[in-house]
């Protein structure tokens, strides 16, 4: 592992109340491998640049780059790119995310002795503020994140998705990289291609990434419906059927809109909506009691927001396909 040359990655913008205790939290205990953080800018307006700069000057393996596409999966993949010619591990980070300690040994231990080309590890979600507490507790229920592997954090082995950590350069940049085309959902429609090209992926359950949700309901409601356009962007793409826990929002979704369409007819079309919405007030009413915390009441309304969110840039997706609109093809490149 000595002779190991390390590209940590993180794609930013706007980042200024965590991206410096991100990347302290990334930065080895002690050095026994080469790296390189490279922060990848999409256009901050606040003091994100100004902060790394100032970071960089103590420890110049720290760089900011321009990320001139400010997507992350273009800012990842031009990290690939412009990495270190003896870089051979590609460390993709979030700046909304601190790591546990070795964090970045951990993964390299993990890439080397099960012979896999990724490596993911548990999401685990904490807040700062009151509603993010709320929305954590949401996010690490199984109402929020329908028993995905990757969050229960219970299972340590080889997975078709997770939350990227490492990936072995060379195979990341052979596959490809990340479809620059896709603002959300890169990282599973990347895990797809993966698993076709004969590349394995691990989860590593002990070594699990503490992530900052977003602070408002609007903004959790706006990235939900992003990443439910990412899904059924992934699932066009790839002809992959939806999983059980995607399909229920759709299903929640459609109780609310044919609800309202029939009340006219009937009130009780609204039944199953009520229901719903009764239901994860309660689970969030008891959670707030469990803990003896009030704010955890608005887990109920931070999980609806996730879940018609979602469904909303889902079908808003799959309504707005034109068949005859060719998909993008991803340009393969070889490492440097």
């Amino acid at each position: 592992m000595t002779t190991r040359f390390v590209t940590i990655v993180l794609p930013a913008l706007n980042e200024e109340a965590y991206i410096e205790a991100a990347i302290a939290s990334l930065l080895p205990v002690e050095a026994d491998f080469r790296y390189e953080v490279l922060i990848m800018d999409g256009g901050s307006s606040d003091r994100t640049v100004e902060l790394v700069e100032a970071m960089g000057r103590d420890n110049p393996r720290i760089r900011v780059i321009h990320n001139a596409k400010r997507l992350q999966s273009a800012g990842v993949n031009e990290a690939a790119r412009l990495a270190h010619p003896e870089s051979t591990v590609l460390l993709r980070a979030d700046c909304h995310a601190v790591y546990p300690r070795d964090f970045v040994r951990r993964c390299l231990s993990v890439l080397d002795n099960n012979a896999v080309q990724s490596v993911v590890v548990p999401m685990m979600t904490m807040g700062t503020t009151a509603f993010q507490r709320a929305v954590a507790a949401a996010q690490n229920s199984v109402m929020g994140n329908g028993g995905a592997a990757h969050r229960r954090g219970t299972y340590s082995g080889l997975v078709d998705h997770g939350h990227h950590a490492a990936f072995d350069r060379s195979f990341f940049l052979s596959v490809g990289g990340y479809d620059e085309t896709f603002s959300h959902n890169e990282d599973a429609e990347l895990d797809i291609r993966i698993g076709k090209t004969g590349g394995r992926i691990w989860l590593d359950s002990d070594n699990p990434v503490i992530y900052f949700p977003r602070k408002s309901i609007t903004a959790l409601a706006r990235q939900y419906f992003k990443h439910g356009a990412g899904r059924a962007r992934t699932i066009r793409k790839h002809g992959v059927r939806p999983k059980a826990r995607q399909l229920a929002p759709l299903f929640i979704l459609s109780s609310f809109a044919g609800g309202a369409a029939l009340t006219p007819t009937s009130p009780l079309f609204l039944a199953p909506a009520l229901a719903y919405s009764l239901a994860c007030c309660l689970v969030g009413a008891a959670q707030a009691v469990r803990e003896r915390e009030a704010p955890l009441l608005m887990m109920g309304p931070a999980a609806m927001a996730m879940h018609l969110g979602w469904a909303a840039g889902f079908l808003r997706t799959v309504i707005s396909w034109r068949q005859s609109e060719p998909l993008p093809d991803i340009t393969v490149t070889e490492a440097r």
